[in-house]
């Protein structure tokens, strides 16, 4: 009976993230899912990440969709700012760049339920486009905040490289 019901329960998480998501069906040509994983801290689940490409190709340059589905909830300010905590972690060492940056970034996300999905859609101008549950949040047309937003995931110097090696995986580029 338990049995059964972690394989059902993995069947509709597995189902979840089946179609590609808004902002991904609608900016990038033939987005298909390469690989998708879960982030924690000291035990927690934060979120579960899946990572789309156009045509199932990553570039770093762009074409590809990051949804992050939260576990818990989270204030979108506090999402900004560990945003930009993991940016400099990264190397960016310009305050007033960061400064500049966190503001926009809480400009852009909201607060989040348990549940819900924010997606970041990078494209190949370098301009990202975000959506909150499939509505659109504000652009970023910064390239620079846009490659240092996705190199907290996609980075080989990221904190997490043991997601970031599942989100790339089937792509065949966890390096």
């Amino acid at each position: 009976m338990i049995r059964r019901l972690l394989c059902a329960l993995m069947f509709v998480s597995a189902c979840a993230f089946a179609q590609p998501p808004a902002g991904a069906i609608d900016l990038l040509d033939d987005p298909k899912p390469l690989g998708s994983g879960e982030m924690r801290w000291f035990g927690l689940k934060l979120y579960d990440a899946t990572l789309w490409a156009s045509g199932g190709r990553y570039q770093p340059t762009g074409g590809f969709a990051l949804s992050l589905r939260y576990a818990r909830d989270f204030d979108g300010v506090r999402l900004a700012s560990a945003s930009i905590d993991e940016i400099r972690r990264l190397g960016e060492r310009d305050d007033a760049k960061l400064a500049r940056w966190q503001e926009v970034l809480a400009g852009v996300f909201p607060n989040v339920k348990a549940g819900e999905v924010i997606t970041g859609v990078k494209l190949a101008d370098g301009s990202a486009r975000f959506f909150h549950q499939g509505r659109a949040l504000p652009a970023v047309d910064d390239r620079a905040l846009s490659d240092a937003f996705f190199a907290i995931w996609l980075d080989p110097r990221t904190r997490e490289p043991a997601l970031r090696a599942k989100l790339l995986a089937e792509a065949g580029q966890a390096r």
